[in-house]
């Protein structure tokens, strides 16, 4: 694709990728694209398969390297779940969440929740460097 004919995302993600001293090649930034175009909770191989239905030629390594890549440089929080699920955060703000063990999906917990319990009873001096709860929940049968 050239340049001239980019969708404002892909324009927008080459933006994002180059101020976080990410060089902006072609697939990354197709899958910031996906990546960031919504707050949204997705596992690598969610990522490779939107990538492969969108037309995006990539390989599930490029999806793995670009995704660590992305972690490395602030742009997403990995959210370990369970020894066989992780998940990429594009929200990168203090926030928990909830796990549908049932359905294999993360959600957002409300923001307010983090704050009270978090941010304003830090020990003085100190900030959040990151948040890492996770509440698994089950479908009531």
């Amino acid at each position: 694709m050239e340049s001239g004919s980019m969708s404002p995302v892909v324009q927008d993600a080459r933006e994002h990728l180059s101020r976080a001293g990410i060089y902006p090649t072609s697939q990354r930034r197709a899958l910031a694209g996906i990546l960031f175009d919504r707050h949204q909770h997705l596992t690598a191989d969610q990522v490779f398969e939107k990538a492969r239905s969108k037309g995006i030629r990539v390989s599930r390594a490029t999806v793995y390297n670009t995704l660590n890549l992305f972690v490395e440089k602030g742009l997403l929080r990995e959210i370990f779940v369970n020894a066989t699920h992780t998940f990429y955060d594009s929200n990168i703000h203090p926030h928990f969440h909830f796990y549908n063990v049932d359905e294999g999906c993360l959600t957002d917990m409300d923001g307010r929740i983090a704050d009270d319990l978090i941010l304003h009873k830090l020990p003085h001096g100190t900030v959040v460097e990151g948040v890492d709860v996770v509440v698994r929940v089950r479908n009531h049968s």
